[in-house]
């Protein structure tokens, strides 16, 4: 089948960007980068095309990578019904992300290397969705965090991009060093790290009702999910990767990069069946991120911060679904979030870009009438993620909190509530930017067409794409839930409830949000504040670290027992010995007779005495 030209394509962009695309003009910057992800989406649609509906997945072995005893770990790549959505995704919104890429970063510079990073990143996504194993996924995995930081630190120049960069970076490790603990258990149980062999063989295992191996396993690589797709505690480092330019928020932070962590609990879902609690850690964890960010979200006033927080907590509902076994659920809001997610993003880059630069809300008001196309996009993606009834949100997002209700009715009501912050927050930030009189000091303009076509494209996905059959045609992977009426209702209403008090709030009644603003008072300021969760890392981890490498490993370490001790003590012994034999090489042929009689007396009397004694 050649799955290999899959990820090959985008490959070859990064290379000859890299090496040629100072060389060549942005144009052919352009084309070789969008050309090459064009090339991989045309190359899925016509593989999906021939072997739909895809009863039975196929691979394609290229050759044994690992050979030792009997582990045997080969670079195969395999399609089903799960990597074809996620190779849908990747590469369909990828490539209307790149195309929107090139009106964004006309006027940046570094342009190749940022569509050179950006190929990368492709590269490393498609091989993370098509591997067959999980060690070849950790390869995918661990070259998305490396472009993540790359792009995130793409203005390295500034200092605040550079610490996002390494906070994205380090806060990451932590997340992926669990991960390769869950592979190394894995070997030692299963044998393999093949996704197949694993499967059959744990199928004939029973399910663990108490902590055992299959347990750690799935809670260690989740605790790279937790890393990689922002959740509590490890999502700090996402809001700040907002230092980045926008179509990086859009297409690695919101689209594809950050669901990875979804897409590793639902490839091994055969593994998180056999493991109940932690499949139960995996609910908890999604629904308290899930209404977590979403608080933090309600105050604040940087328009792409506000969705960062949103990205945080939507993939918080995603593992909530797959938590409660709801599989197909959690993959169809991943497919519907990379439409409307990245339809906010680069809608918020659309407000940036017609603003020069402005990202403060406070800063904005009346933009509908300046900016006409980004208003009906960026509404039309605000009522899909807040669930209103017909929208693609409606439909995944119910689609999780009915499974839920069926499984742990409190959870369900934690999680419709969140749907109503979401669409609060959301719509708080939709009617500051485009309502009221104009705060900002800019002229306001609408973006060019190679910004707007692709968020006219997305604004469509986000309309119809909940009408895509998508839990129906997983369902021959994972089993379809019941959708019950009530749920969905519920949810919707508490939707609808969101968007209504934020309009009344900030554009009927604006007066009364400073009031209840001032009437908050210390509550506003955690929120504002987010919980004093950085502040807490940095008094109880960062700072002690940096306190402990400065005193002991720099001080004591480097300094004390290297430089002074091992290099500087060292070099002084030498020196000291040389001191002492550099006068037997004077050059003084008077010295060299003293020494000669002086060594001949002594052996003399060293003889003299040692004969006597005999």
């Amino acid at each position: 089948m050649n799955l290999w030209l899959i990820p090959f394509f985008p490959f070859a962009g990064f290379v000859l960007n890299g090496l040629l695309g100072k060389r060549l003009s942005k144009t052919f910057v352009s084309l070789i980068a969008i050309g090459s992800v064009a090339a991989s989406f045309a190359f899925v649609l016509a593989l999906l095309g021939k072997v739909y509906p895809l009863n039975v997945p196929f691979s394609d072995h290229y050759f044994t990578w690992i050979q030792s005893g009997s582990l045997s770990i080969g670079c195969d790549f395999v399609v089903d019904r799960l990597t074809a959505v996620m190779l849908l995704v990747i590469t369909g919104v990828g490539l209307l992300i790149h195309i929107y890429s090139i009106g964004y970063m006309a006027h940046e510079e570094g342009y190749s290397r940022f569509f050179t990073f950006m190929n990368l990143f492709m590269f490393f996504m498609l091989v993370l969705v098509l591997a067959a194993n999980l060690l070849l996924m950790f390869v995918g995995w661990e070259g998305v965090g490396l472009c993540s930081y790359l792009l995130i630190s793409f203005y390295f120049k500034e200092k605040f991009a550079a610490d996002a960069g390494n906070k994205a970076f380090i806060v990451n490790r932590v997340g992926d060093f669990g991960f390769s603990l869950g592979i190394f258990l894995t070997v030692i149980l299963f044998g393999t790290l093949d996704f197949g062999h694993i499967s059959s063989t744990v199928a004939g295992m029973p399910v663990e009702t108490s902590a055992h191996m299959v347990t750690a396993i799935t809670l260690l690589l989740f605790a790279g999910a937790i890393g990689k797709s922002a959740q509590f505690p490890l999502y700090v480092w996402l809001p700040d990767a907002m230092a980045g330019p926008t179509p990086v928020s859009a297409l690695i932070h919101a689209a594809t990069m950050v669901t990875a962590g979804v897409y590793m609990v639902a490839r091994l879902s055969f593994l998180y069946d056999h493991a109940p609690m932690a499949m139960h850690v995996v609910a908890l964890v999604g629904l308290f991120t899930a209404i977590f960010a979403a608080s933090i979200g309600l105050v604040q006033n940087d328009i792409k911060k506000v969705f960062a927080y949103s990205t945080v907590s939507q993939l918080g509902y995603m593992f909530l679904g797959l938590g409660v076994g709801a599989y197909s659920a959690g993959i169809f809001h991943l497919m519907t979030h990379a439409f409307f997610k990245a339809l906010l993003f680069l809608g918020a880059g659309s407000v940036i870009h017609g603003l020069a630069g402005e990202q403060d809300l406070r800063h904005m008001g009346g933009l509908r009438r300046a900016m006409p196309i980004t208003f009906i996009t960026l509404g039309i993606a605000s009522l899909a993620i807040s669930g209103f009834p017909g929208f693609s949100g409606f439909f995944s997002k119910d689609a999780i909190l009915s499974a839920v209700y069926e499984r742990s009715p409190w959870m369900f009501w934690v999680g419709a509530f969140t749907a109503g912050l979401t669409a609060f927050y959301v719509f708080r930030a939709f009617f500051l930017a485009f309502f009221g009189k104009y705060r900002g000091h800019h002229h306001p303009h609408e973006s060019p067409l190679v910004m707007t076509v692709p968020l006219s494209v997305l604004a469509l996905l986000s309309l119809v794409g909940g009408f895509l059959s998508v839990p129906t045609w997983l369902s021959g992977v994972y089993p379809l839930g019941e959708e019950r009426t009530f749920p969905m209702v519920v949810s919707a209403l508490c939707g609808i409830l969101g968007i209504c008090i934020a309009g009344w709030f900030y554009v009927i009644r604006p007066s009364m949000a400073e009031s209840m603003k001032a009437s908050a008072g210390p509550v506003y300021t955690l929120l504002e504040n987010k919980y004093y969760v950085d502040e807490l890392y940095a008094e109880t981890i960062v700072k002690p670290v940096i306190g402990v490498s400065r005193s002991l490993l720099w001080r004591g370490v480097d300094e004390g027992f290297i430089d002074t001790g091992l290099v500087t003590g060292i070099a002084r012994v030498v020196r000291g010995w040389g001191s002492l034999f550099r006068q037997w090489q004077s050059g003084s042929i008077r010295n060299y007779a003293t020494w000669i009689l002086a060594g001949s007396l002594l052996v003399i009397f060293v003889l003299g005495l040692f004969g006597g004694a005999r």
